[in-house]
């Protein structure tokens, strides 16, 4: 297909598109996987041979074709996903900015701007960014499985205005869109989808680079140490932590809080890096001391959060009794709207392991 004929395809059938080429990529499978599990899954029609589905599946990823009803079953089937979330588009009554957000948010302007890309200004930024701030809160008091289809059809939508966007506006757009691909890789690095994960903080990293959003590289990067740190790679947990640190224009507050990271790192190394740790520790608060508010992506920086932070870091270096008193002190600190998190409970159980060792 040429980019004029592309450029040709209704809106909401090209969105479509994109959000099942999206779905098919975040898990890995070529055409041809996807095609052998469409054909495996429950359905009432005969599918054909894999060669034939996988062209099918082409068109249905270009928005030639939508597939019919049949086929969303099969696919909603294989990707484990709501018919109302992963087919918004087939309902007229729905669109993808539906789910969380703000109530102030203009969502006519948002659809409209996804079917006319020229539309897309700073009020339709603005716009998405106050969606993105409400899936953020939305996470904290709901979880992250809940958000894993919306916000995946939301971050489609967007990558869609980006790819169209022109002028002054592309360079806030793709701040914005490097934010909500790193948003997406968090909650599937919170289902242990570690995979999917690295791969979107790899993208989003790649976006902001392009846009020179250091902070917003710096975070992707941070959250792959995240994910190390999940899966007991301290080494890798550290030099995320350092390459994080070491992003040119990373606000005060990433870098705060990946030299708590990186002295997480070096605690779990059980090297004798005591006095590393101790002295990242000391980086962190001199960092934290003049960071100031802490910028939207990453709202829970705060003093609390650090606390928390720096009684893991001490319990990785046996200072139970120290480690107890700074976790419990974060914990009673934390907002009233985050303390009930899932992201939390990493916390709760770090001080209920260093309690049992004082």
């Amino acid at each position: 297909m040429t980019k004029r004929a592309a450029r040709s395809v209704p809106g909401w059938r090209a969105e479509l598109g994109r959000r099942l080429r999206y779905e098919r990529d975040v898990r890995g499978w070529s055409r041809s996987q996807l095609a052998a599990r469409l054909r495996s899954a429950p359905g009432e029609d005969r599918p054909p041979e894999v060669k034939q589905l996988v062209d099918m599946i082409k068109q249905w990823e270009h928005g030639d074709h939508a597939p019919g009803p049949d086929y969303q079953r099969r696919y909603c089937h294989v990707f484990g996903m709501d018919v109302r979330v992963l087919f918004a588009e087939l309902n007229v009554a729905r669109s993808p900015w539906l789910v969380g957000g703000d109530g102030e948010i203009d969502r006519e302007r948002l659809v409209a701007a996804v079917d006319r890309p020229e539309l897309v200004d700073a009020g339709v930024v603005g716009a998405l960014g106050l969606v993105l701030a409400g899936q953020r809160r939305l996470e904290d008091a709901m979880g992250a499985s809940a958000l894993l289809d919306p916000v995946g059809a939301q971050l489609v939508s967007a990558q869609g205005l980006l790819r169209d966007a022109r002028g002054k506006v592309r360079g806030e757009l793709g701040r914005l869109v490097a934010d909500w691909t790193t948003f997406t890789g968090w909650l599937h690095a919170a289902v242990r989808d570690d995979a999917a994960a690295i791969r979107l903080f790899s993208q989003a990293e790649e976006l902001a680079d392009e846009a020179g959003y250091g902070t917003g590289a710096a975070l992707a990067t941070s959250f792959r140490g995240y994910v190390a740190r999940q899966q007991g790679r301290p080494l890798v947990v550290v030099r995320a932590a350092g390459a994080a640190m070491a992003t040119p224009g990373v606000h005060p507050a990433q870098a705060a809080f990946d030299a708590l990271q990186a002295a997480q790192g070096y605690a779990e190394l059980g090297r004798g890096e005591h006095d590393r740790v101790r002295e990242l520790l000391d980086r962190s608060a001199g960092l934290a001391g003049v960071m100031g508010e802490p910028p939207p992506a990453v709202y829970w920086y705060s003093e609390p959060f650090f606390k928390l932070n720096i009684g893991v870091a001490l319990a990785g270096i046996g200072e139970h009794r120290d480690a107890v008193v700074i976790l419990r002190e974060g914990l009673a600190e934390m907002p009233a709207d985050q303390r009930g998190a899932e992201w939390v409970r990493e916390y709760e159980e770090a001080l209920a392991g260093a309690s049992e060792k004082t």
